[in-house]
């Protein structure tokens, strides 16, 4: 048929591009692609996606392009109103990492203040109209000279006005515009031959620029959107017919909107924090035993001209004062915590030996510069997720070279001393705990596996399991920044002597307590400590996403997630080398795999694999790409015919007998250690219904909306403490509460066994899943 022939060229025509970009032989560009085949970027996305699942052939590469691309083509549209090329010229010369909504944005607003400027009063609107009219400026002329200065010197407290209304309107930062506009927007002008008050540019001018970038890019021709090209037409979903009748769908929020909101909510945060010590910290510097004062600035400068260098190489070298404006943010926000947490280590010795401890410091302040690159980032605003970029996590440690599990150490004491994050701030740096425990902690340059190897040593456990209340203990998070980083331990089986070690004689402890207290540096004990902390917090995450697997994969044989469980934690306790510089989901699905093949059960590992993609912290390069050897890496099929059956053959094989090994207690499982008190509550799937705590009054005035300006169009809106007329409203939603099943439910696709990948690359005929036996 004729749909049938035209699928089959689109699907030829994105093979072809998926070609190109691995053989590094693109003679074409993405838009040229699309228009050849007639198809949108959004049905190009979709049309990926279900290569992808159907045969499983996308490399790494590839994955990545297409990632960017869509990106790109996000954040285009998200910019996109009634503009020129202008902003398409700018943000493609400035960036070269053109997925940054933020700096996009701010030069979009540097955009609208040199268009206003151009402008006769008469054309425009108030309270624009009144600023040029008192400026003066409009679209009179100025001398070849006067042009080149006004071009190459900073704006005039006249000029200020229009950019300091556009930032007051949209909810900007006027010093991070001002600072866009000096940096990169005027070099932008001088370098275009463009003066500030020359007028319009030329249309074709500013056509032939950005044909230059996109021809050399090979991606995505914005000047489309101004056509509005069917290539670039993005899906809108359309609300169902009781939806539009009962309840108007409260327009979801933008992509722009959602970054600016996050900026300002932390922005409120740092209101009255500075980026130089404060006086109360000054007073716990001058109290220590070495004063720290002189080293902690240093270390601060230093960071922060390796910070600005990196980032400017990731951005853009245009971009390098920006990227020290957001470090001076971190900055703050790293004196700030600091202080709260010094406030609760009461004993000045403790106090003396963190704030002289270069660990701490930087992990610290690499904590507080995550959440905000975090804060920065492009969200997906349908799904309010951060999208990945090369400033993504983890590229603040590798950076500032610190060790992924140095920073595990300060994430729970820092949210617990800064109350006034949002549930995002904190969700994100959890997620950054997560990708620690799974993989970051594990690499092969890691500490972490002679620590465990000291730990058994340590407590003569080396072939002993955890004792059996172990896992069925609720997690204790309540260890401080001191517990972490000076190793405070109580009374060790094996003491160990060192010359750094410190304990208070019992006539002089400061406080009263049972044990005594040693505060050691040495280093091996000080990791000893942190391994103990973290080994907890990493079985629970492996349990909590087997189960998720299970669920989906065994809803008929629930007996075997124990023994899975089982295999699973003795992996990673007795066979941790099997964990380098790999990832926590590889070792859970070989031992799904396993326990299943001895018990005769008919499970497949391209089943295990298309279940696990459905879940939320799946990447397809966790089963796609394992290590195998040095330097060798396959699919997991092939690692575990290759490497784990070959290392726990005896071991899985005893579970097939009359006398399986002692399971494994389940862990006690909390959602987060963490409190969301301020955190809205969804109580309907299929209404617009949110209940949430009302937002302090004080904050209205520094930018934050009421609760009767955020949704404006919706017939729902009910304000406590305010008039909302007839009781009708309240009716209506107490129905549709009681209505709403608040339980978790098993999804459908969760009660039947997954269907299995059509064909996986690592599926070779002939060598289906040999298991040695």
């Amino acid at each position: 048929s004729v749909f049938e022939s035209q699928l089959k060229q689109e699907m030829w025509g994105i093979c072809i591009f998926m070609a190109a970009v691995d053989l590094d032989e693109m003679t074409f560009t993405f838009t040229e692609l699309l228009k050849c085949l007639k198809i949108s970027v959004c049905k190009f996305l979709h049309l990926s996606k279900e290569i992808d699942v159907n045969m499983d052939t996308i490399s790494t590469k590839v994955e990545c392009t297409i990632s960017r691309l869509k990106i790109k083509y996000n954040i285009l549209l998200a910019l996109y109103q009634k503009f020129t090329r202008f902003l398409f010229n700018i943000s493609g010369k400035i960036l070269q990492m053109e997925d940054d909504l933020v700096i996009s944005f701010q030069l979009l607003l540097c955009v609208f203040d040199y268009c206003i400027r151009q402008l006769p009063p008469a054309l425009l609107k108030e309270p624009y109209k009144s600023i040029i009219a008192v400026s003066g400026h409009g679209s009179s002329r100025t001398s070849r000279q006067g042009q080149n200065r006004s071009a190459r010197t900073s704006k005039t407290e006249t000029d200020i006005k229009v950019i300091e209304e556009l930032c007051k309107e949209y909810d900007c930062s006027l010093d991070e515009v001002k600072n866009v506009y000096l940096t990169s927007f005027i070099p932008f002008l001088n370098s275009m031959g463009i003066a500030t008050f020359r007028g319009l540019p030329e249309v074709e001018d500013m056509s032939s620029k950005y044909e230059e970038m996109y021809l050399k890019n090979k991606d995505i021709d914005a000047r489309l959107f101004l056509e509005k090209d069917e290539t670039l037409q993005y899906e809108n979903r359309t609300p169902t017919k009781n939806q539009i009748e009962d309840f108007p769908i409260v327009p979801p929020q933008t992509p722009v909107r959602a970054a600016m909101n996050t900026i300002q909510q932390l922005m409120i945060i740092l209101n009255s924090a500075s980026d130089i010590p404060s006086d109360n910290l000054l007073f716990y510097f001058n109290n220590c035993t070495v004063n720290p004062h002189e080293s902690i600035v240093k270390r601060v400068e230093n960071m922060g001209i390796i910070f600005k260098n990196k980032f400017a190489e990731a951005v853009g070298q245009g971009c390098a004062e920006i990227g020290s404006q957001r470090y001076k943010i971190g900055v703050r926000l790293y004196y700030r915590v600091m202080e709260s947490l010094l406030k609760s280590v009461c004993i000045f010795f403790f106090y003396s030996k963190l704030l002289n401890n270069d660990v701490f410091h930087i992990s610290l302040l690499a904590c507080a510069l995550e959440l905000v690159m975090a804060t920065y980032a492009s969200r997906n605003a349908s799904q309010n997720v951060n999208v990945e970029t090369d400033l993504s996590f983890p590229w603040i440690i590798n950076i500032l070279d610190l060790k992924a599990f140095e920073l595990y150490m300060i994430v729970e004491s820092f949210i617990k001393a800064e109350p006034s994050l949002t549930r995002e701030m904190i969700k994100h740096l959890e997620c950054c705990e997560h990708k620690i425990m799974e993989s970051l902690a594990w690499q092969s340059n890691s500490p972490l596996f002679e620590l465990i190897k000291q730990s058994k040593d340590r407590e003569g456990q080396a072939d002993e399991p955890e004792p059996a209340n172990y896992f069925t203990q609720p997690l204790q998070h309540n260890h401080s920044a001191a517990d972490l980083y000076l190793s405070p331990t109580k009374s060790p089986k094996k003491k160990v002597s060192s010359p750094f070690a410190y304990s208070f004689p019992e006539s002089q402890k400061p406080y009263k307590s049972s044990s005594f207290i040693n505060i050691n540096i040495n280093t091996d004990l000080t990791l000893f400590v942190i391994y103990k902390q973290i080994s907890p917090p990493v079985y629970c995450l492996a349990y909590r996403r087997l189960n998720n697997l299970c669920l989906r994969l065994l809803p008929d044989h629930p007996e075997l997630e124990h023994l899975i469980w089982t295999l699973f934690h003795h992996t990673l306790q007795n066979e941790y080398e099997l964990m380098k510089d790999r990832h926590l989901d590889q070792i859970m699905m070989c031992s799904m795999y396993g326990i299943c093949k001895v018990k005769n059960i008919d499970l497949r590992f391209k089943t295990i694999v298309t279940a696990y993609k459905e879940l939320n912290n799946a990447n397809q390069e966790t089963f796609k790409c394992v290590l195998i050897r040095e330097g060798q890496y396959d699919s997991i099929i092939v690692f575990y015919n290759m490497v784990f059956m070959q290392r726990l053959k005896t071991n899985i094989l005893q579970y097939a007998s009359n006398r399986p090994p002692t399971l494994t207690p389940i862990p006690h499982i909390l959602q987060s250690p963490y409190k969301f008190s301020n955190s809205p509550l969804r109580v309907s799937a299929g209404n617009n219904i949110y209940v949430s705590p009302l937002k302090n009054p004080s904050k209205f005035s520094e930018g934050l909306l009421s609760p009767t300006k955020m949704t404006p169009r919706t017939r729902i809106l009910v304000s406590i403490g305010e008039s909302f007329g007839s009781s009708e409203k309240f009716q209506k939603i107490n129905k549709m509460v009681c209505n709403s099943d608040r339980h978790l439910k098993r999804s459908p696709e969760l009660s039947t066994t997954p269907k299995p990948l059509k064909r996986l690359r690592f599926d070779i005929e002939g060598q289906d899943e040999a298991d040695g036996r």
